[in-house]
């Protein structure tokens, strides 16, 4: 099915899997859980909100594409290439900065607030 509806259906079914089937994925869940329990406790602002809602969506999306390149990347070369490697650790480093830079904000608003 297409459409909007079906659009939606793909990216939460591809939600669903990703945490379902990557340690790592499961990781960001307890992270972004925790970031907002311990954040609302301390009453951030709106415009803090939207920094940590960013660098939330922002490791998220990283994670996906990393785990999306790499299950094409293990399809179109199943055996070891490096190139293939080249690819899997850039996108990984994507994660890595993207998870930095959430670190960074996240200790940042923390500290304006203890």
């Amino acid at each position: 099915m297409g459409g909007l509806a079906g659009g939606f259906r793909h990216a939460f079914r591809g939600l669903l899997d990703l945490v379902a089937r990557q340690r790592n994925a499961r990781f960001h869940l307890l992270a972004t859980a925790a970031v907002i329990v311990v954040f609302a406790l301390l009453g951030v602002s709106p415009p803090e909100w939207a920094v940590l809602a960013l660098c939330i969506a922002t490791v998220w999306a990283a994670e996906a594409v990393n785990t999306a390149l790499e299950h094409l990347a293990d399809r179109v070369s199943p055996r070891p290439h490096p190139l293939v490697g080249r690819c899997k650790d850039a996108a990984a480093a994507a994660v890595l900065l993207a998870s930095l830079g959430a670190a960074a904000a996240g200790v940042l608003i923390f500290l304006s607030h203890v």
